[in-house]
């Protein structure tokens, strides 16, 4: 593997598995129906592995939303915050589920969507975040757009309406889940019974090894005995935790003052947007908080951003021109936000069979970089 060019992502089989296991015997024992939600991961190689271990997916908009139906099949479930009109002919041709954001949408878009023969949801808010450090990914923040709050909600469209959505959860715990479910409950559960289907949303850690699968699967079987119910999770994170990398190499090392700035191959803001965006630190492979071994150094990235900056890092031996440096649980919210801000190539993809080779799925090249330019 150090002779393949740098950088590139590479998802493990085995680890895959190991995940995609979980998550069916988390389903097999709850009764609900998980799906993966594209929006983190979405690379498609993939998707006949994790589609004989899961109920479908989810999408965000049109082209999620076909690339579901199209490379992995089961059920494609569809949200957006708002559609457009001019897509939304063909959109009804990929989803089987479809939730809409407000009243307002539901009004618009919903009857067309049931003559069409489609699933219909309206994504609520319970107005209730367990979220802490990262209020770009808290749904339900003071004056979110995402979900109708009780407040906005209209009980005359329930004749319409198949299902209810929340989602508000980013890489969390069980017990978050209860507590959101309380708020739930007491603003919306009287509306649940006649509903089909209750989804649940994503940011259930499930495949986390301190993860508390026992009170997730009694919270699914609660909202099941309770309101007869069938019960949606599409988690991103749970499908692929720990099962990819990025693997990149030191092409300078640059000392300013008391910093040893490293250059690698690869950006933070290019290949791993959320390092800046959450913003988080990734996991480095042999490496430990500074000061924790006795060579430090700041991995930056090649960019001529000057906040292109993953982190400082600890290492064991001092590193040099051409090291290679492994960044850990990288298959997640990378791949599919990646850019080419500066002309920056995009990662290699490779997937790392189980029993087997370090497989090249995809390539990039100038050609990617251009043609979405003119």
């Amino acid at each position: 593997m150090s002779d393949f060019r740098t950088p590139y992502f590479v998802v493990d089989e085995a680890r895959l598995k190991h995940n995609l296991t979980i998550l069916q015997q988390v389903a097999k024992e709850s009764g609900a129906r998980i799906l993966l939600a594209q929006k983190a991961f979405s690379m498609f190689a993939c998707y006949p592995l994790i589609a004989s271990y899961l109920s479908g997916t989810t999408a965000s908009g049109l082209y999620e939303a076909r690339l579901g139906k199209e490379k992995f099949g089961g059920e494609t479930h569809v949200f957006a915050p708002a559609y457009r009109e001019d897509e939304f002919i063909e959109l009804l041709s990929y989803a089987d589920h479809l939730v809409f954001n407000s009243p307002d949408q539901v009004a618009r878009f919903g009857p067309r969507a049931k003559a069409a023969g489609k699933s219909i949801g309206l994504r609520v808010n319970p107005e209730c975040s367990t979220q802490e450090g990262h209020a770009i990914y808290d749904p339900c923040a003071p004056g979110s757009r995402l979900g109708t709050t009780l407040a906005q909600f209209d009980p005359s469209q329930l004749s319409l309406l198949d299902g209810l959505h929340f989602h508000t959860l980013c890489e969390q715990n069980s017990d978050a889940l209860e507590t959101t479910l309380h708020a739930f409950e007491e603003k919306f559960g009287a509306y649940l019974p006649g509903l089909s289907w209750l989804n649940l949303g994503g940011g259930h850690h499930i495949t986390r090894p301190d993860y508390d699968r026992d009170t997730l699967i009694r919270l699914v079987r609660h909202l099941r005995d309770t309101y007869g119910v069938t019960v949606y999770l599409e988690p991103g994170e749970a499908v692929v935790y720990y099962a990819g990398d990025l693997i990149s190499r030191v092409l300078a090392i640059v000392p300013n003052g008391t910093v040893q700035n490293v250059i690698l191959d690869t950006s933070a803001a290019c290949h791993m947007p959320d390092v800046l965006e959450m913003p988080y630190r990734p996991p480095v492979q042999n490496a430990g908080e500074p000061g924790e071994k006795p060579y430090v150094y700041r991995l930056t990235g090649p960019t001529c951003l000057a906040g292109d900056i993953i982190g400082d890092y600890s290492f064991d031996t001092p590193l040099r021109e051409g090291d290679t440096v492994t960044f850990q649980d990288m298959a997640l919210y990378t791949m599919v936000k990646t850019n080419t801000f500066n002309g920056q190539r995009l990662p290699d993809i490779r997937f790392q069979r189980e029993n087997g080779p370090c497989e090249l799925i995809r390539s990039f090249s100038y050609e990617d970089f251009a043609m979405r330019l003119s």
